[in-house]
């Protein structure tokens, strides 16, 4: 039964669809032990000190944070070199997302993005009333730049770019991307989500604070959940000019990042270097351990710069997935994505990844 008095909107958007936790599979299969490699995390987090710090947080939790977040606004904002009047602080990347469509969108506004990309852009831009308009991949499952700056009419208010993108593992071509903002009108704004930008190399990627600083119209979006490993402590950040960054404050919620993240993130900035700095080589040298195994088992491997790796298969993803899930090993199915014999999977720890190839030899032999 319908529920009446919602916003039409409400009634087109979709739920956002997560991986399976590692409790339900082993509710669901009886399983004691499981190996999540389907949610993107850094199986390498929290850090040391980070968790320490976030410990030491609980005991305050009966007061608000500090709502300017002055701390670690300085601390990202000394990282990038940049005044911290460029920074905002939300629950999360998605957080930051949610109040972009908020800030932006209007009824009958248009929206460009890639179809194959993270699906909360598309969602969060119906609910707010957008006209959702997508470009295909290029072949080389790249973002084809050229198409959607071709797209761009009158009524398009914001362009949703994810690099490098989820579930590819690409980024984009940075002449193209140097095409597109010399040419944004005045009334769109690109928001590059840049969640998994620690694991490329920054000489690949456009650098987008010049840009801000340059008066382009965009808005760069990060988070601490891959990387830095707090995924569950929800704590992402935007980057964009002094004005922009005080409208999105003005409309997000008050109180919008907790106490024990924020002790995180902290330490993980200022205390974890060592730490981060391992783990990303870890990360590096297990990226390269799953693409050399899946490309000896004659699988395509897309050259990726993310924490997951996306590969084809001559077999149907959803069902190799489930017997691999069977076995007690969470992967993602790109089914959702129109790819139907592709799946992405994150890195995990050395052990896992093993475990992982043993056991898509068996499921696929």
């Amino acid at each position: 039964m319908k529920i009446k008095a919602l916003r039409k909107a409400v009634h087109n958007v979709n739920p956002y669809v997560p991986g399976k936790t590692i409790e339900e599979v082993k509710r669901d299969y009886n399983l004691q032990r499981v190996i999540k490699l389907g949610s993107n995390e850094n199986t390498y987090g929290p850090f040391p000190n980070a968790i320490q710090a976030m410990e030491e947080a609980v005991k305050n939790l009966n007061t608000y944070p500090d709502t300017s977040f002055n701390e670690i606004k300085d601390i990202i904002a000394a990282k990038y070199n940049i005044d911290s009047s460029y920074i905002s602080i939300a629950h999360g990347s998605g957080g930051i997302l949610q109040t972009i469509a908020q800030t932006f969108i209007e009824q009958g506004d248009e929206i460009l993005l890639p179809l194959e990309t993270y699906k909360l852009y598309s969602e969060i831009s119906k609910l707010m009333g957008g006209i959702i308009k997508e470009v295909p991949l290029n072949k080389d499952y790249t973002i084809d730049l050229d198409e959607i700056q071709k797209k761009i009419t009158t009524s398009t208010k914001l362009i949703w770019l994810c690099n490098p993108n989820n579930p590819t593992g690409t980024i984009f071509d940075l002449d193209a991307y140097k095409r597109l903002i010399n040419n944004l009108p005045d009334h769109t704004w690109l928001i590059l989500d840049e969640a998994y930008a620690e694991f490329a190399s920054k000489h690949l990627l456009p650098n987008s604070i010049e840009d801000i600083k340059k008066g382009k119209n965009i808005i760069a979006v990060r988070t601490f959940s891959k990387a830095y490993g707090l995924a569950g402590a929800r704590l992402g950040y935007s980057i964009s000019s002094p004005k922009m960054t005080s409208v999105l404050e003005t409309v997000s919620e008050p109180f919008n990042a907790n106490k024990v993240a924020l002790a995180g993130a902290t330490a993980t900035l200022t205390k974890d270097e060592k730490y981060y700095r391992e783990c990303m080589k870890a990360i590096v040298k297990e990226r390269q351990f799953l693409t050399d195994s899946l490309k000896e088992m004659g699988f395509q491997v897309v050259k990726g710069y993310t924490n997951f790796v996306f590969f084809n298969m001559p077999y149907n993803a959803a069902k190799i997935s489930q017997k691999l899930l069977e076995k007690g090993i969470i992967v993602r199915p790109c089914t959702g994505w129109n790819y139907p014999n592709a799946i992405r999977v994150t890195i995990g720890t050395s052990e896992d990844n093993k475990e992982f190839i043993r056991a898509l030899k068996e499921v696929t032999s």
